[in-house]
């Protein structure tokens, strides 16, 4: 098969102070699918050819310190399938910018496929890419960015948005995803799950940025107390997990919960209880348990409410979601 595939050229854009992981996360996931798509004994062409393309030939270095050697400078830049903007405060300075939004507008046309990892989106809307369409970044920089750009559609609980020629991306990891799914629209399901295997990663992850920046956001924003409550929550979901009996956990009164609940995650300490469940049931499903089996595991009373609260969380009943993202 590879043999008769011809290479699809990537542009990975590179600049000073970029994140390092939304360059290189992708670039894994599509050199991954050259090793596994690679027959012993063949000669045949790869499915990719990477390329950075630096501001100009000078090497730069991430914020993380990594120094990078560019291939060519993007206004060099040969003929490309796809081109990859990595996001980093180094994007958010007006120079870089400007350069990297203008030679969009420029190339566009003749680009098949132009993709953003985190807050690389600034300049696939800078150049005008993402008007009147939908579009996702990193949850914390995404009320700044639709108040800066706001004829794009902000989607902050995407993990991706794939909208035409233009594909967008969650924060840092999420480019991995999305490079994930590009594989598998260019070479089949297959060599996509292949690839997730290879690298020890979900080929679909289940559920939306919402969930990693609400633990996050409920881990470090509270006190000794309430975090060991929660740690204590992700391993006792089947039990009685209602606010009284949590209060009476924590020794507190269950007003005060409350009150630590609404300060922390800006939920009730019941909805928060419901997302964990929901998180924790959807992974069950993918992993082949019944609804009934689920329900019970995760603490719901009966399979219509578990039906219900799973609905609310994902947008889609259960049975319709494992048939989205099981493989």
């Amino acid at each position: 098969m590879a043999s008769r595939t011809r290479t699809r050229r990537i542009g990975l854009v590179g600049f000073p102070d970029l994140t390092a992981l939304d360059l290189v996360g992708p670039s894994e996931v599509f050199e991954a699918a050259n090793q596994l798509a690679r027959r012993p004994t063949s000669r045949s062409c790869p499915l990719y050819e990477l390329l950075v393309l630096g501001l100009d030939d000078a090497p730069f270095r991430a914020e993380s310190g990594l120094r990078f050697v560019p291939d060519l400078a993007l206004a060099q830049a040969p003929a490309l399938d796809t081109l990859l903007v990595p996001g980093g405060r180094g994007l958010r300075e007006p120079a870089a910018l400007a350069t990297i939004a203008q030679w969009l507008r420029q190339r566009q046309r003749a680009i098949r496929r132009i993709v953003s990892v985190c807050t690389g989106v600034w300049a696939l809307a800078e150049a005008g890419l993402l008007d009147d369409r939908r579009a996702t970044t990193h949850w914390r920089y995404a009320d700044a960015f639709a108040t800066h750009y706001p004829k794009v559609h902000v989607d902050p609980d995407a993990i991706y948005v794939c909208e035409g020629q233009v594909h967008t991306s969650a924060g840092i990891t999420a480019g991995i995803d999305l490079a994930l799914a590009l594989v598998e629209a260019d070479h089949g399901p297959a060599l996509a799950l292949a690839v997730a295997r290879e690298l020890v990663v979900h080929l679909k992850r289940a559920g939306g940025q919402r969930q990693y920046s609400e633990r996050l956001a409920m881990s470090f924003a509270t006190g000794d107390r309430l975090a060991e409550l929660i740690a204590w929550l992700q391993d006792h979901l089947a039990e009685d997990l209602s606010q009284t009996r949590l209060a009476e956990r924590c020794r507190i009164s269950p007003r005060q919960l409350a009150r630590w609940f609404a300060d922390s995650a800006g939920m009730t300490p019941a909805a928060y209880v419901e997302r964990l469940r929901t998180d924790e049931a959807s992974q069950l499903l993918l992993a082949g348990s019944s609804i009934e089996r689920v329900a019970t595991a995760v603490g719901f009373r009966s399979v219509d409410v578990f039906r219900r609260a799973f609905e609310r969380r994902f947008g889609i009943p259960p049975l319709q979601f494992r048939a989205r993202f099981s493989q």
